[in-house]
């Protein structure tokens, strides 16, 4: 007998490379889960920053606030807490550049630029992306036309609790599963058993797994402490069993078919696997 999926967590990242907040339930848009990386970071040259160059935006925190969020620096309390709306305004425009991208994008404010500058010790600028923004998922293979936020490359990550329990027995010291920074942790079913997916359903919502998703140094940084693993774990220890194509792979990355409801709990129903 196949056992059950369920939906065991819900993550949602709202500033790009900073921490995340672990929901009990969700929307789904067609840019990702509702407040999922719509806003970024950039330098001086508006080019987008991350923890792979800057491992110290791990340290600043998330915790959800009316009409928005609150942001702290993890070890500095002298940073008194920052408050984040939902979205910026129009008042204050530039274009930022995100890998290949360069998007429109409404300013944060000034007292936000001042915060994080001080937090990470560098010139940077809060952006926001509004909904007026066209950025394309790898049309190659989503000829459906679905957007992108801030995310890498697609608008939803989904990793099986089995896979990471599958890593974590092969590593001398386990990590948690916000190394990998995902949208959906399934329980249930063999590690890596999301590699098959193609359609699959989470309550009323019908997903697509497009591809795997390819790793980075970014999951050698401790989300606890901002410090890289010096032996290069867990990335290391997951190229040696699943670099596929040159690339070190982990968790689907997901396409959506509408806006729904997603709730911790909820099952997952699989629809059809890859050919």
């Amino acid at each position: 007998m196949t056992a059950s999926l369920t939906l065991q967590d819900l993550y949602i990242y709202p500033i790009k490379s900073l921490g995340g907040i672990r929901l009990s339930e969700s929307t789904t848009e067609r840019r990702g889960l509702r407040h999922d990386r719509r806003w970024l970071l950039v330098d001086e040259r508006n080019q987008f920053l991350t923890q792979r160059q800057n491992p110290a935006m791990a340290l600043l925190r998330l915790a959800p606030a009316y009409n928005g969020f609150l942001l702290t620096h993890a070890q500095r309390p002298d940073l008194l807490p920052l408050y984040i709306p939902f979205e910026a305004t129009p008042e204050r425009t530039l274009f930022v550049t995100i890998w290949d991208d360069m998007v429109f994008a409404w300013r944060g404010t000034p007292e936000a630029d001042e915060w994080l500058t001080e937090a990470l010790g560098k010139v940077c600028r809060l952006v926001y992306m509004s909904d007026m923004v066209r950025r394309d998922v790898e049309p190659e293979l989503n000829p459906e036309g679905q957007l992108l936020s801030f995310a890498d490359e697609y608008p939803f990550l989904l990793i099986g609790q089995s896979s990471l329990d599958d890593l974590n027995g092969r590593l001398t010291e386990s990590v948690l599963m916000d190394r990998f920074r995902p949208n959906l942790v399934v329980s249930g079913g063999p590690a890596f058993g999301e590699d098959t997916w193609e359609q699959f359903q989470i309550g009323d919502v019908t997903f697509r797994a497009v591809r795997a998703c390819g790793r980075c140094v970014m999951t050698t940084v401790n989300q606890q402490t901002a410090l890289k693993s010096a032996h290069g774990e867990p990335l290391r220890t997951l190229a040696s069993y699943r670099t596929i194509g040159g690339k070190v792979m982990f968790g689907q990355n997901l396409t959506v078919s509408g806006r729904g409801q997603l709730r911790v709990g909820d099952t997952v129903e699989l629809l059809s696997v890859k050919p």
